[in-house]
């Protein structure tokens, strides 16, 4: 016997055999991020060692690069809060791997200056940072390897 309309069983729902992200490919954002975590992935577990997170390597090889670098300057190169840069050079000052020293124009500033252990763990973390990099970038050619840094850095760099 027929069922009435209103006693139709509900239709099975779909079942997702593989995703599309087709869309999602097609996003700048997306993409970026996507490449992001595969070397964060690499990344985490390699400077764990070192005690240091992607944003206190990066902050640290600044200022091993830079000594006398203001937080201000800090901020401003990494995209960083100033509230949250406080506490990170806290606990690097802490670590004993910074320093702050009186800016020599601006009494107001104070530089942040590497220590001797903070060099020596820097030398030793970009070393192993270079060598991720070129076992996760291994896909791609030199040339592709340049050519993606500057798009990327046209992305997020203002003229």
């Amino acid at each position: 016997m027929p069922r009435s309309s209103a006693t139709k069983l509900p239709d099975e729902p779909p079942v997702v055999e593989q995703v599309d992200t087709s869309f999602l490919e097609t996003l700048l954002g997306y993409n970026a991020r996507r490449a992001a975590l595969a070397v964060i992935e690499v990344f985490l577990p390699r400077m764990s060692g070192y005690r240091m997170r992607p944003v206190d390597f990066s902050v640290m090889s600044l200022v091993v690069h830079n000594p006398g670098i203001t937080s201000r300057q800090l901020c401003t190169a990494l995209g960083i809060l100033p509230p949250n840069l406080v506490a990170l050079v806290g606990a690097l000052e802490k670590r004993e791997l910074i320093e702050r020293k009186p800016h020599p124009r601006d009494g107001r500033a104070t530089g942040l200056h590497p220590t001797a252990a903070g060099i020596k763990l820097m030398r030793q973390a970009e070393k192993t940072a270079a060598d991720l990099e070129r076992e996760v970038g291994n896909r791609l050619s030199a040339a592709e390897l340049k050519t993606l840094l500057r798009l990327l850095r046209k992305v997020y760099q203002r003229p």
